[in-house]
């Protein structure tokens, strides 16, 4: 059955990234509804479960808050090395190999933060398992709430991918990569399962990451631009989506 329900959340993925793909001259529209969704995501799902789920302290600051600070400023220390990295080869005419091809570092974040993306999907496949081992009913709310936001997760896969100069292919993989990882992680559940402070941790570090994406390259990305109020209006709309959908699902 969890592997069964993880297959609708495949489908769903997929559908996000499909709309992504064909949006068209809007793009700064799509980047203004991802950030918004990803805020919602942080604030009213990623962040409350990593709470309930790690409820310990270290110097009176929960554990789940310190994992999600370090996520944060884990990417963000490794922009500014690559932006570091950039100013220098600048300087210099770009570095190839024999076969020509230059390096461009930008390309590897965007990388990095699809193939985030992508392990949190394995998560999400692995929570629809645990649940489902607690009761039947419990699996259904968190299946629900896993299939809803994981049309964002798609969505987010191919536009960060793309974002950060990556061909479609590149970012076509990526998205497919992201559509099976929740059959992945509830597959996983079949044999084992992960202790729900480990899972809290995960789930404030990945937190952070995703506000340093939202608020530090999308945003800014989805105004330069254009800077409208349209595109604030999407961001709005995202995140109160996010906010809809988890609370239907609860």
């Amino acid at each position: 059955m969890p592997v069964l329900i993880a297959a609708c959340a495949l489908a769903m993925t997929l559908t996000g990234g499909v709309v992504a793909q064909r949006i068209g001259d809007r793009r700064h529209l799509v980047l203004g509804l991802a950030a918004g969704l990803m805020l919602g995501v942080v604030g009213f799902d990623l962040l409350p479960e990593a709470l309930r789920t790690q409820p310990r302290q270290v110097f009176g600051v929960p554990a789940a808050l310190l994992t999600f600070v370090a996520g944060f400023l884990a990417l963000h220390v490794v922009e500014r090395s690559v932006a570091i990295h950039r100013a220098h080869e600048g300087e210099y005419a770009s570095h190839t190999h024999g076969h020509g091809h230059a390096h461009d570092p930008v390309k590897g974040v965007g990388i990095a933060a699809a193939s985030a993306l992508v392990g949190h999907s394995v998560m999400d496949g692995f929570a629809i398992g645990a649940a489902f081992q607690a009761g039947n009913t419990v699996g259904a709310v968190v299946a629900i709430a896993v299939i809803s936001h994981d049309f964002a997760d798609g969505f987010n896969t191919y536009t960060i991918t793309r974002l950060y100069g990556n061909g479609r292919r590149r970012a076509q993989i990526l998205l497919g990569a992201d559509a099976l990882a929740p059959v992945v992680g509830a597959s996983i559940t079949l044999a084992f399962t992960i202790p729900s402070g480990a899972l809290g941790l995960y789930l404030g570090f990945f937190a952070g990451f995703l506000l340093y994406l939202a608020t530090s390259d999308i945003l800014p990305e989805a105004h330069s631009p254009h800077p409208s109020k349209t595109t604030l209006m999407c961001t709005v709309a995202g995140a109160a989506l996010m906010w809809l959908v988890i609370g239907l699902a609860d």
